[in-house]
């Protein structure tokens, strides 16, 4: 559908004068992700060069996004900013309340009953606040975006870390946590330090099994989980050129699992084509006049060694299939060579279950990809070795791909459709399992694998692949088959191969639904009256967190020393628990409960230091907070990789934690920590981590006469013998975030500015 288009062409509008500007002010040409930085800010026209990676800036986003796990908090917050109104179009998805359990629409069914409370409260909300509301079933909120609102120059933030799905449509889309959001939806800037750029460069062409999925898979073995930190990935070239929008899509998503900001690819021909196929042929038609505003100058693609901070090169003509994992999505291994590596790491072999869709494949040309790999089950006589399900993205994609036959593929080799939502992807799947705990193997196209993430059972070893190369392993049900080159023996015992997967990008007699199940807001919403019950366990209303006392902070207790990987899922787990998104208290009780305590090796067991006992770790917290003594969490490096869940950083918060030390953190989570009033910290020294003991009192000094920029802070480990050490840490709070942690959180500081007005 068409949304927007006044503000699209407003935006396109001011598009070439401004980036004049900036190519004035920087003397040189420009990339694409500066021209859209600089058509962006908050203040309008450019007037000063910005520093990568030093200069905080005020951007004004032209949209905003919430899926339903995360719009419930954004939302509460909102509620108390005292706007009457969102300052800029925005939606509300529900797509993660959908748990995956026996089909599509039994399990939507009984979503509708389960959180009926939560749809009510979303859908009220967005009515009253001029919210676009996408109800239950309607699609995952990154397939939706980039089916009807993504447009190419555009920027938009989405309180999900998958948001730069939308790159796919040369957009900067950036995730965030709720408080973020909040800042826009009230008419205000929105901050982001200026990133640095690492360029991808793609020669030859995709080809055989090779598809954009496995670009990203590259990209994330070259640049690790933490390797894009603070950038924006650029990819460009003849072969970026040469594959699809939704292919460009799949690698905008997974750029979160290398930490960046966000991805993009300049417009071209194929985003003109989706835009058109998606019925917005006028936004095609305005994008196409300005297609050189839409892409880097020319002199970056000369020359990108010149422009780019980092740059990586890779030829698809070269290229193979890529399948990532275990536990993490960095860990790339190429096709030719995973047989090996099961044998060599002793994982399981045999394939349990194979999943595809997500929002990051299942766009119409992965469905056929997959559909055709899957429709020589019957061809070739050859049997589904393994479970099997199927994701569409969107209602959209559901209906088009059940009107062309392919969702008959699926199921004629044993596939179960589920609902169009995030379902197993982010651990709502209620898995068939004999053994919850049992050691297995699984693989899906998703763009996640941490332990426990999809089903709980930190046993499971799972792995990520492109939807075609994950059907093709359900045939060969062994995570060691390749199918370049391995046979396999149908029921006829008869050895055969499978064939090229074929994909068509566009349906050839377009895209078709029924209903979409988008609702729009009313147009004066000032009537609808919000009610939360006070006896509810899913939805509590919000209480401002208190300011800062203006002195320094003495005697924090160590909650946990996390040790190794500590993600969001880690800190704030999803599954089961997101029921509770809405309700801060209940929530709260999942609080690090999956992290790996260093003192005793285990997970949500810390020491009390009032009782001396173990505990959970929120049981913990709210022992020293109902005796008025506050505490602090200590972690390793990439702390709070994953996703944009500020719950992580509300959750502590909540619970009396004041600050939360670590090697080194992940953008969007200091960001959040930031947001809610907390001293987000790092080490000046890593080793210093070794220093910290069970039984410390700390201090954290310099807060009341030096809390500047760039001035570190002094902490004082009161050891348990009597001893002292102190040490240095450093922090990347500017004025305006001093300002945050002053009033206790930025949410208090638009209220307070509210309240003036």
């Amino acid at each position: 559908m068409l949304f927007d288009l006044d503000l699209i062409r407003s935006v396109y509008e001011k598009l070439p004068a401004r980036i004049q500007k900036a190519r004035t002010l920087l003397g040189r040409p420009l990339t694409l992700s500066e021209k859209i930085l600089y058509t962006h800010l908050f203040d309008g026209d450019p007037d000063k060069k910005l520093e990568k990676g030093k200069d905080y800036v005020n951007f004004a986003p032209d949209r905003v996004a919430m899926q339903d796990a995360t719009a419930q908090m954004a939302l509460l917050q909102f509620m108390l900013a005292g706007k009457s109104r969102t300052a800029v179009p925005t939606t509300v998805h529900c797509d993660h309340l959908i748990e995956a359990e026996v089909g599509a629409e039994k399990d939507l069914k009984t979503a509708l009953h389960q959180n009926e409370e939560v749809y009510n409260f979303l859908s009220s909300v967005s009515n009253k606040y001029g919210i676009g509301f996408w109800k239950p079933g309607a699609g995952i909120i990154h397939q939706v975006v980039l089916e009807n609102y993504a447009f190419p120059g555009g920027m938009m933030i989405g309180t999900d870390s998958h948001t730069p799905n939308a790159g796919g449509l040369g957009m900067i889309a950036i995730g965030v946590g709720g408080a973020d959001a909040v800042d826009v939806m009230a008419g205000m800037a929105w901050e982001l330090k200026m990133p640095k750029l690492i360029g991808v460069k793609l020669t030859g062409k995709l080809n055989g099994w090779t598809s954009p999925k496995d670009i990203i898979l590259r990209v994330a073995g070259i640049l690790t989980v933490k390797g894009g930190t603070g950038y924006i990935v650029e990819y460009f070239g003849d072969g970026a050129d040469s594959f699809s929008a939704t292919g460009k899509g799949t690698i905008c998503n997974m750029g979160a699992e290398i930490g960046a900001t966000t991805s993009l690819f300049g417009y071209d021909e194929k985003m003109s084509e989706y835009l058109r196929a998606t019925d917005r042929k006028d936004v095609a038609e305005l994008a196409d006049k300005i297609r050189e505003h839409l892409r880097a100058d020319k002199e970056v693609y000369e020359n990108p060694k010149d422009y780019y901070d980092q740059l990586i090169e890779i030829n698809l003509d070269e290229l193979e299939p890529y399948v990532n994992g275990p536990y993490t999505p960095d860990a790339a291994w190429p096709i030719s060579k995973l047989a090996e590596a099961v044998k060599q790491h002793g994982w399981p072999d045999t394939i349990e279950v194979g999943l595809i869709g997500s929002c990051t494949n299942s766009s119409y040309e992965d469905m056929t990809r997959a559909a055709s790999v899957a429709r020589q089950a019957a061809e070739k006589h050859l049997k589904a070795k393994s479970e099997y399900t199927i994701t569409p993205g969107s209602e959209q994609i559901r209906f088009t791909i059940e009107r062309d036959g392919l969702l008959d593929d699926f199921t004629a080799m044993g596939g179960v459709v589920l609902a169009n939502a995030c379902g197993p992807c982010i651990g709502q799947w209620a898995r068939h399992s004999t053994d919850p705990n049992k050691k297995n193997t699984i693989i899906t196209s998703f763009n996640r694998n941490f332990a426990k993430r999809n089903d709980g059972n930190p046993n499971t070893h799972a792995f990520v692949a492109s939807p075609e190369i994950v059907t093709a392993m359900i045939l060969g049900g062994k995570l060691s088959f390749n199918p370049l080159k391995d046979k396999l023996i149908n029921e006829d015992g008869q050895e055969v191969m499978l064939d090229v997967p074929v994909g068509i990008e566009l349906p050839p007699r377009g895209f078709a639904v029924d209903d979409p199940g988008f609702e729009a807001p009313a147009k004066d919403g000032s009537a609808i009256q919000i009610k939360v019950s006070p006896e509810s366990d899913r939805l509590q209303l919000l209480t401002p967190f208190a300011p800062w006392e203006g002195k320094d902070i003495k005697g924090l207790k160590v909650l946990i020393k996390a040790k190794g990987k500590c993600t969001t899922d880690h800190i704030s787990m999803a599954g089961p628990w997101l029921k509770y998104r809405g309700h801060l208290d209940n929530i709260s009780t999942n609080l690090l409960m999956g992290a790996l305590n260093y003192f005793n090796e285990e997970t949500n067991s810390v020491k009390d230091e009032i009782t001396g006992a173990y505990g959970k770790v929120s049981d913990v917290a709210r022992d020293y907070k109902a005796h008025g003594i506050g505490s602090i969490i200590v972690g390793d490096e990439n702390y709070g990789e994953g996703s944009s869940r500020e719950h992580a950083a509300m959750e502590p918060r909540f619970l009396g934690v004041r600050a939360v030390l670590v090697k080194s953190f992940a953008r969007i989570h200091e960001t959040n920590l930031k947001k809610q009033g907390m001293l987000a910290l790092t080490f000046s020294n890593v080793d210093d981590y070794e220093k910290i003991q069970e039984d410390d009192s700390i201090d954290i000094e310099g807060l009341e006469h030096d809390f500047i920029p760039g001035k570190p802070l002094t902490l004082v480990l009161n050891h348990k013998d009597g001893s002292k050490q102190e040490i240095k840490v450093n922090h990347t709070y500017n004025e305006l975030q001093i300002d945050w942690f002053k009033a206790g959180s930025a949410l208090n500081l638009i209220r307070a500015a509210e309240a003036k007005s």
